[in-house]
């Protein structure tokens, strides 16, 4: 089992024991919108792309709202997890693409529920897992930081330090990988890190990420 089929299940349990209406740490989406966000990028990939050129307000996407209504009951509800849980089809992109895009996009987004509803308790999840995810996060990072004023170099417990960007002075983030994953991903104040660098430095790069 690929660890993007780990990572479903254990979200599809979650999806099944929170408020569908809570809040999540997306802004202006409650818990049945990011579901529903997570089903239309599977299956229907040309309307979130339309509702993605129309740039919306958070929580006004027109062709999202249409599965949010159709999710508005508890039935309907559970029947949008149903499909979620039933994953992509072997004629789906998603499927041959794998943990190369879905693992950081489940771990996130579980993280975006579970936070977002008040659990910031870590979960304890497998060294293989966490591997397959810190794998991917130096692309995520030196896109994230392609534009910082100072250099950047992530590390995590236990695994080596990559520097992902280049500058006269560094900052140095570190965390276990689910925590760089929602730092990097813009999500700081849901994260647990340790950035640590020369005062100017700290000052630079902070003052650049409140920006962004």
């Amino acid at each position: 089992m690929r660890w993007m089929d780990t990572e479903r299940l254990a979200l599809v349990e979650t999806f099944r024991a929170v408020d569908p209406d809570a809040p999540t740490l997306c802004e202006g989406w409650t818990v049945r919108r990011l579901l529903a966000h997570l089903v239309m990028r599977e299956h229907a990939p040309l309307k979130r792309l339309l509702d993605d050129a129309a740039r919306p307000e958070p929580g006004t996407e027109k062709r999202l709202g249409q599965y949010v209504s159709a999710a508005g009951s508890p039935a309907g509800y559970a029947a949008l997890v149903q499909r979620f849980a039933a994953g992509t089809g072997a004629a789906n992109p998603m499927t041959w693409l794998g943990d190369s895009v879905q693992l950081v996009e489940y771990v996130i987004h579980h993280e975006d529920v579970r936070r977002g509803t008040g659990d910031n308790t870590p979960r304890v999840l497998p060294e293989g897992q966490l591997d397959a995810l810190w794998a991917k996060l130096p692309l995520m990072a030196r896109i994230a930081y392609l534009r910082s004023p100072v250099g950047v170099t992530i590390a995590a417990k236990n695994r080596p330090a990559v520097p992902v960007r280049k500058g006269r002075g560094t900052v140095l983030v570190t965390g276990d990988p689910v925590e760089m994953a929602l730092y990097v991903s813009g999500r700081r104040r849901a994260a647990t890190v340790d950035v640590t660098g020369s005062e100017a430095n700290l000052a630079a790069f902070r003052e650049w990420a409140a920006r962004r």
